[in-house]
């Protein structure tokens, strides 16, 4: 007896079992379908990342080379091609790469491009404000002091780990525009700060012991400061 009703429970369950294919069997095929296809997609469109990347970074690297070889026209409009059709994180060093290679020949045009590099919001904080610090430094040769502040002044007076080159920077074409006590003070602060790099620190010791009053002589008031050959300004090229 128990052999018959395990037979007719098997049979119930194959019956069972046949409606629900026979009801959902087709979703199931292309669910099945859907998740291969969906593998295959996935794995292409990885395939097609890996290849653009590839090649993006050999013309990236034909680029410099041009640089390298003091091509700064060449190597602009090599940079200014991938800053239009390479991926995401290419494109934004190559919008750096041909500003600096524009700066060779046009500051002016160089700092524009900067400014509008700063003024980017597609850009991460970090992008925009080192825009700022790149734009100023070309500006301590050729700008004002109010141009070099414009930039990054707010950068100065923050806490971003670009606060630093930010005061150098202020410091410097505060010194070359003959501001000796204002460049006296932007050296101090640079050098009060206890996070301020080795090489700032030094340089700002320079500048602070350039601009430092001479001491009066006996019933004399203290001169001002005298003038000094200014300490070269950071370079444009990264």
């Amino acid at each position: 007896m128990t052999d018959i009703f395990d037979e007719i429970d098997e049979d119930l369950r194959r019956e069972r079992l046949s409606r629900l294919w026979n009801r959902f069997g087709i979703y199931v095929i292309l669910f099945v379908v859907a998740v291969i296809a969906g593998t295959a997609a996935y794995s292409g469109w990885r395939w097609w990342q890996q290849r653009e990347a590839q090649a993006t970074s050999v013309r990236f690297e034909a680029a410099v080379k041009l640089a390298d070889e003091g091509k700064h026209q060449e190597a602009e409009a090599a940079f200014n091609a991938l800053a239009k059709d390479a991926p995401a994180g290419y494109r934004a060093l190559a919008r750096f790469r041909a500003a600096t290679e524009l700066a060779t020949r046009d500051k002016a045009a160089a700092v524009a491009a900067f400014d509008t590099l700063a003024a980017d919001t597609g850009l991460t904080a970090a992008e925009r404000d080192l825009a700022r610090i790149r734009a100023a430094m070309i500006l301590v040769d050729t700008g004002a002091v109010a141009d070099v502040k414009q930039r990054v002044q707010a950068l100065a007076d923050g806490t971003s780990p670009l606060r630093h080159s930010a005061r150098e920077l202020i410091a410097l074409s505060q010194y070359k525009a003959g501001d000796l006590k204002g460049a006296n003070t932007t050296a101090s602060l640079i050098l009060e700060d206890q996070e301020t790099p080795n090489g700032v620190r030094s340089r700002a010791e320079l500048i602070r012991s350039l601009t430092a009053p001479a001491p009066a002589k006996a019933g004399e008031a203290a001169p001002a400061p005298a003038s000094a050959p200014a300490p070269a300004a950071p370079s444009a090229k990264p």
